[in-house]
């Protein structure tokens, strides 16, 4: 695994939101006060929300804020890849799975267009507001390809339609998430194929009972005289 750095430019400064302040004053409620580091991860959270990435003078705040030292909460940001450590597109974060189901069903042709709109992975785009990458599972495996794009995911993924998601975001639309080839959920392509007959599951085929086994109370034995 590489090892993960800080972005070489930072912001002078950092200074949680009025909103984002209120936010981990509850997540760090939720722990004893001896406890209160527990709480390290959701604010980070809460920190990349706000900015859209974590700097290192983030990290510092968060470090005072919880009575942790800055190495501390740097090994959290840095260990986990759901915090990017760099500034990331104000428009749209594109994560495209990389991993073998995707793959097979076409995600290197999904990473092609990502490429030819926004240019190299893991970089800002020229006008600031793209960013992507490939990313480990994403657990959307039986509707791949796929990508998470900001909070949500986008599946049953085309070049084209991954062509025309970019497109749509650069527009200022908000294109929607889900299946693009209108899959329920995570059911199979074009509908279910088994259990087909609402008997089966509705509780119309199932016979009444009268008397259900086992439920005569257990005799009570005496004890001897």
């Amino acid at each position: 695994m590489s090892v993960r750095r800080l972005a070489k430019e930072q912001p002078a400064s950092f200074a949680f939101s009025k909103d984002t302040q209120a936010k981990a004053e509850w997540w760090i409620k939720k722990y004893p006060e001896n406890r209160r580091q527990s709480a390290v991860i959701p604010i980070l959270w809460l920190v990349q929300k706000q900015e859209g990435w974590v700097s290192e003078p983030a990290i510092r705040a968060v470090g005072e804020l919880l009575g942790m030292p800055f190495i501390r909460v740097m090994e959290v940001a840095t260990f986990y890849t759901m915090f990017m450590l760099e500034p990331v597109g104000k428009t749209a974060l594109i994560q495209v799975c990389g991993t073998t189901p995707c793959m097979l069903r076409g995600a290197n042709e999904l990473m092609k267009v990502c490429k030819e709109k926004i240019g190299p992975k893991d970089h800002l785009s020229a006008d600031g507001r793209f960013t992507w990458q490939e990313v480990e599972c994403l657990g959307a495996c039986s509707n791949a390809p796929m990508a998470q794009i900001n909070d949500y995911y986008y599946e049953d993924l085309t070049p084209e339609t991954m062509a025309q998601v970019i497109d749509d975001f650069a527009a200022g639309k908000a294109p929607k998430p889900g299946s693009y080839i209108g899959r329920h959920n995570a059911a199979p392509a074009g509908g279910a194929k088994t259990l087909l007959d609402p008997k089966l599951y509705d509780g119309s085929a199932a016979k009444p009972i009268k008397k259900l086994p086992n439920s005569d109370p257990a005799p009570v034995e005496k004890a001897p005289a």
